[in-house]
């Protein structure tokens, strides 16, 4: 049996490659809107994200999605990445 190949991605805090499960993507679409996509699949610019509080606290703390996206990031936007971190 033909063993599938894992998708790695690097988290933007930590530098890790990391399978694509264990991180969250963030997107910021061609309007300008950021949002969480918990698919994968949504299309415009993205970065990924360790689901781990103490790397989303680094990550709010050095502004590390602002440069990454080229945008601001709202509080809310960080309000629905512990959400979906603590389930």
């Amino acid at each position: 049996m033909k063993t599938r190949k894992i998708p790695l991605r690097t988290c933007v805090v930590t530098k890790e490659n990391l399978p694509k499960q264990e991180l969250l993507r963030i997107v910021r679409n061609k309007a300008g809107e950021v949002k969480v996509d918990e698919t994968g699949k949504l299309n415009g610019r993205g970065a990924y994200i360790k689901k781990d509080m103490a790397v989303l606290e680094k990550a709010i703390k050095s502004k590390i999605l602002d440069k990454k996206l080229e945008c601001e990031v709202e509080d809310s936007i960080y309000d629905e990445i512990r959400r979906i971190i603590n389930k």
